[in-house]
C-alpha cells in the first residue's frame, strides 16, 4: 500500500480532475516540487518554513546537507498521512504540508524529520537491499541520527528533537517500527481535510 500510495504521489505530471498543480522550486540547490492540496495554506509559508529547516541543517550539521544532495533526487511536499517519507525507487523525500505549515513548532522538527529521512536515503545509496533491511535497526539509525542533530541545536531549538529522538529509542522494535494500516491512515487524512476530525 505504502508504494502505491508514494508511487501516485510521485508520477503525477499534469494534474488529475481537483488535484493541485505540482509547482518545481529550488531551494539551496534542492529540487522542491510543492503540490498544495489545501486552499488554507500559503505555498510561500511552507516554502519559507523548508528553506528554515534545511538551513538549520547547514548551519549545525552541514555534511549532512552535502549527504542529502548525493543522495536525494528532490524534495516532494505534499499532504501525506505521516511527517515525512523516503521513496527509494525515484530518490524522493516527502516532506508533509500541514506539518511544513505549523506555526505552533520551530522549524527544528522540520529540520530533524529531513535529517531522519535523509538517514533512510543513506542507507538505500549504500546498497542496502529492502528484502534484507531489519526496519527496527534502521529506524533506530535514523533516529539517533535524529538525536545527534538535536544535541548540535542550541538547547532551547533541540530540546522537543532529543526528547522525541529518545522517547522512540527507547521502545521495543515494534514501537520503533510499527505496522502501519495506510489505507486507514489515508481515510483519516481525508476525514481531517473534510472537517469532520480534528487535525
Amino acid at each position: 500500500m505504502i508504494r502505491k500510495l508514494i508511487a501516485a504521489l510521485t508520477s503525477r505530471v499534469a494534474p488529475a480532475d481537483g488535484a493541485p498543480a505540482a509547482e518545481a522550486y529550488d531551494l539551496r540547490g534542492f529540487r522542491v516540487v510543492v503540490e498544495n492540496s489545501r486552499p488554507d495554506i500559503a505555498t510561500s509559508a511552507v516554502l519559507a518554513r523548508m528553506d528554515e529547516a534545511l538551513e538549520l541543517i547547514e548551519r549545525h550539521q552541514p555534511w549532512r546537507l552535502r549527504h542529502l544532495r548525493r543522495d536525494l533526487r528532490e524534495f516532494r511536499i505534499v499532504r501525506y498521512p505521516c511527517r515525512g517519507a523516503y521513496y527509494p525507487g525515484e530518490r524522493i523525500c516527502i516532506t508533509e504540508l500541514t506539518f511544513l505549515a505549523r506555526t505552533d513548532i520551530t522549524a527544528a522538527p522540520v529540520a530533524s524529520s529531513i535529517v531522519h529521512e535523509g538517514m533512510h536515503a543513506r542507507v538505500d545509496r549504500m546498497g542496502v537491499r529492502p528484502e534484507s533491511r531489519d526496519r527496527a535497526r534502521e529506524e533506530r539509525i535514523c533516529r539517533r541520527a535524529e538525536l545527534d542533530f538535536g544535541l548540535a541545536l542550541p538547547p532551547e531549538l533541540g530540546a522537543p528533537v532529543v526528547e522525541r529522538a529518545v522517547a522512540s529509542l527507547a521502545l521495543e522494535d515494534e514501537g520503533v517500527a510499527p505496522e502501519i494500516d495506510w489505507a486507514e491512515a489515508l481515510r483519516r487524512q481525508e476525514a481531517v481535510d473534510r472537517g469532520e476530525l480534528g487535525s
